[in-house]
C-alpha cells in the first residue's frame, strides 16, 4: 500500500521504517528541512536500537522516502498517518494546533479519496475535529472528495520501539466505517492475528484507551515509589515487597520498580491530559491526580536526600555531584520530562557543581536545557564524571554502568556517597562496600 506519514518524530519515523520493511511504499513528511536532509542521508536524528538498519534498507530499496513536500506526499498516498506532536499547554491541556494544522493541510492538498489515521496521542473527540478541519478545507476548494478518519493509537516503548512496532502488544483501531476497518486490516496483514490481538472500536474509545493505558502505568510507578518511602520508615525492603506483589498475576511485576519518578514524552503529558479531560467533563480523576502529585514528591525527595547527606543545612556550595544518566530510561536519547532535569535543577539551586554523563542523552540535553547548561559540565565518560565528586547519583539504569570498574570510580572521587536511584547495586555487596550507599526503599541504605 502507499502510506504517507506526516511527522518524523519517535512515532512517525519508527512506523515508517517498519512499515517499509513489510513491503509498503512509505513517504515520511516533515517541515524540518534539516531533519529530512539527515534522514535522506541514511542517518537517524534519534537514538533507537534497530532503527538505523531499517532506514538504510528502506532507502536502498526505494520503498522509503523522506520529503518536505507535504503536498506531494499527501497526493501520492492512499493512507495518511498523522504523527505530529501534541505537547501540554500551560494548564495540562493538550495543544492540538499541529494536529489540526496537519488536518487542514491534508484537506488543502488531497486529490482523491483518502483514509486518514491519527497516530498522535489526542484527547477524546479529536477525530471529529480532524474530520471537520479536512472537510472545511475541501469546502473552501469547492471539492467534496470522500475521506474517512480513524484512530490508531501507538503503544511503543522508547528503546524498544522497533520491536514493539514489528510485534505489537495489541492493535487498536477506532473507526465508524467498514471501509476504513478493511483498509487498516489490509495494511496490518503483516501481523499474525494468532499472536497480535486486534480491537476494533469507536474512535472515542480508541482515543481513551491510549490515555487510560499510560495513566494506569504512571499510577503503578507512583504507587511503588510511595511504598518505597514508607518501606524506608518501617524497615522493610521495597524490592522484596514489590516482588511479592508481582507474584500475583492480577498485579504483575511490570512497572513496580521504585526509582526517582517517571518521565519521558508520554506519562507526564498524558496524565495531565486525561486529568484535564476529566475536569472539562465534570469528573475529577482523583487516583491519577494522586499519582501526579506523588511523582513530583518523589523527585523532590531524591534531591532532599542528596542534600541531607552532603550538608547539615542543605547548602551544597563547594560540593561536587556527578550524575550518571540523563535520559528518562535506558536505550533512548529522550530527555523530555526526565527526572534528571529536576534533580540537577535542585542541586544547582542549592549551590552544587554538577557533572553529568549519559551514553546517549547529552546531545539532547545540551539542545533542550538552556536554563541548566551554564551550571553543567558534560563529561566524556563515567570516570571523568566521578572526578573529585562528593557524590555520584545513578539516575538512569544504563547497563554499561553495571560493568564499570567501581574501584577506579571510587578512586577518582573526593567523598564516597553513591545514590543509586534505580537500585542497580542493591544486591551487589562488592559495589556497596566501596561507598556510603543510598538506595530507594531500603531502610539503612
Amino acid at each position: 500500500m502507499r502510506i504517507g506519514i506526516i511527522g518524523t518524530g519517535y512515532v512517525g519515523l519508527v512506523y515508517g521504517a517498519v512499515m517499509s520493511g513489510y513491503g509498503h511504499s512509505v513517504i515520511c513528511m516533515d517541515k524540518d528541512a534539516d531533519k529530512i536532509e539527515v534522514l535522506n542521508s541514511g542517518k537517524s536524528p534519534i537514538y533507537e536500537p534497530g532503527l538505523g538498519p531499517l532506514l538504510e534498507q528502506g532507502l536502498g530499496t526505494g520503498v522509503l522516502s523522506f520529503t518536505t513536500d507535504i503536498a506531494r506526499g499527501i497526493q501520492a498516498s492512499e493512507v495518511i498517518f498523522i504523527a505530529v506532536g501534541t505537547p501540554s499547554g500551560p494548564g495540562g491541556e493538550v495543544d492540538l494546533s499541529s494536529v489540526l494544522e496537519t488536518a487542514e493541510t491534508i484537506g488543502k492538498h488531497m486529490n482523491e479519496s483518502k483514509i486518514i489515521v491519527s497516530k498522535s496521542t489526542v484527547p477524546v473527540g479529536t477525530n471529529k475535529q480532524i474530520s471537520r478541519s479536512i472537510r472545511q478545507a475541501l469546502e473552501r476548494r469547492g471539492l467534496n472528495y470522500p475521506f474517512e478518519v480513524a484512530s490508531n493509537p501507538e503503544f511503543l516503548r522508547q528503546g524498544k520501539a522497533v520491536a514493539d512496532c514489528q510485534q505489537p502488544s495489541r492493535v487498536v483501531i477506532g473507526t465508524d466505517t467498514e471501509s476504513a476497518r478493511m483498509t487498516l486490516e489490509r495494511l496490518y496483514s503483516c501481523y499474525d492475528r494468532t499472536i497480535v490481538p486486534f480491537l476494533f472500536t469507536q474512535p472515542e474509545t480508541a482515543e481513551m484507551i491510549k490515555y487510560a493505558s499510560n495513566a494506569f502505568l504512571a499510577v503503578k510507578i507512583s504507587f511503588a515509589n510511595e511504598l518505597a518511602l514508607l518501606a524506608e520508615k518501617v524497615g522493610a525492603d521495597v524490592q522484596e515487597v514489590v516482588a511479592g506483589m508481582g507474584m500475583d498475576d492480577r498485579i504483575s511485576p511490570s512497572f513496580l520498580d521504585p526509582g526517582p519518578g517517571y518521565g519521558g514524552s508520554c506519562f507526564p503529558k498524558d496524565t495531565l491530559a486525561i486529568l484535564d479531560t476529566g475536569q472539562r467533563n465534570g469528573e475529577p480523576l482523583l487516583v491519577i491526580q494522586a499519582a501526579v502529585t506523588a511523582n513530583e514528591k518523589q523527585k523532590a525527595r531524591m534531591v532532599g536526600r542528596i542534600k541531607d547527606a552532603l550538608s547539615a543545612d542543605g547548602n551544597l556550595a563547594g560540593k561536587n555531584v556527578g550524575i550518571l544518566g540523563l535520559s528518562f530510561k535506558p536505550e533512548t536519547d529522550d530527555i523530555r520530562n526526565a527526572p534528571s532535569h529536576d534533580i540537577i535543577e535542585g542541586l544547582l539551586d542549592s549551590g552544587a557543581a554538577v557533572r553529568v554523563y549519559c551514553p546517549e542523552g547529552m546531545k539532547q540535553a545540551k539542545r533542550s536545557w538552556p536554563e541548566l547548561n551554564p551550571g553543567i559540565r558534560y563529561c566524556s565518560n563515567e570516570l571523568e564524571c566521578a572526578e573529585e565528586a562528593d557524590a555520584l547519583v545513578v539516575v538512569t539504569e544504563w547497563n554499561q554502568f553495571r560493568e564499570l570498574a567501581w574501584n577506579d570510580v571510587r578512586g577518582r572521587m573526593r567523598n564516597d556517597h553513591l545514590f543509586d536511584l534505580r537500585n542497580m547495586f542493591s544486591r551487589d555487596q562488592a559495589v556497596r562496600g566501596l561507598f556510603q550507599y543510598h538506595a530507594v526503599g531500603m531502610a539503612g541504605a
